[in-house]
């Protein structure tokens, strides 16, 4: 049972992205004072679905994750045919099964699928919640419901969505199974498709970390540099 808690630990992370992209809402300086601005607007109105958005988010970043899923538990009943409600309770669950003990975690498994699930039937554009399923379904032991060709559906699904992020995906399963040079062919067809930074970003890191190619890596990262970055 370790071992699979273990497994679990990777996927469960990429929730912490939910609360990452947060701080963009926020000068996370004055977090305090959005808070007591969020908590005052509740009073005269208890159903406001900002404040109850904000303060769902400001506390995921402090990692309250019992009083964020509290407020998201109430946006879904307030708003159940709203996407991003669903897939940011998924993440905050599985943050809070980080730190629950071994058994109740897998226990929470699918109930995080499920709102992750439910966001993409609600928001069949949905791209976040479909990479979270690659990434479950990829970390997951197959003996609780791992499964590589489910993770390769969702990869399908992103590139009809945006072909960045389909090969993007479906490279980033190819690294985890240790397929490199499929990942590195994917992770350079990413960079013809958008060249975003994150695309340029990924394929160094396989070259860094999995690949032992640093001459490669430092070559990549020069020609994003002398593409996208000014004097």
């Amino acid at each position: 049972m370790k071992y699979l808690f273990i497994l679990l630990f990777p996927f469960l992370m990429l929730a912490q992205s939910n609360f990452d992209k947060a701080k963009d809402s926020f000068d996370m300086g004055k977090s305090d004072l959005y808070q007591k601005q969020y908590e005052q607007l509740l009073k005269s109105d208890p159903n406001n679905l900002k404040a109850l958005e904000g303060l769902g988010d400001i506390a995921g970043l402090n990692k309250q994750w019992d009083k964020s899923l509290g407020y998201y538990e109430k946006l879904k009943a307030l708003r159940p045919y709203e996407a991003d409600y669903h897939y940011k309770y998924g993440g905050a669950l599985g943050m809070k099964a980080l730190e629950v003990n071994k058994f109740k975690a897998l226990g929470m498994i699918s109930t995080i699928k499920e709102s992750f699930e439910k966001a993409i039937q609600l928001d069949p554009k949905h791209i976040e919640a479909r990479w979270a399923l690659v990434e479950l379904y990829i970390k997951l032991p197959s003996l609780i419901g791992g499964s590589e060709s489910k993770a390769i559906k969702y990869s399908n699904q992103l590139a009809l969505l945006s072909a960045v992020n389909g090969y993007l995906s479906r490279g980033h399963i190819e690294e985890y199974y240790e397929r490199y040079a499929n990942a590195e062919y994917l992770y350079k067809k990413a960079i013809v498709a958008g060249g975003s930074k994150h695309s340029y970003q990924t394929l160094v890191n396989l070259y860094k970390n999995k690949m032992d190619a640093p001459d490669k890596a430092n070559a990549v990262w020069n020609d994003y540099k002398q593409k996208y970055t000014t004097n």
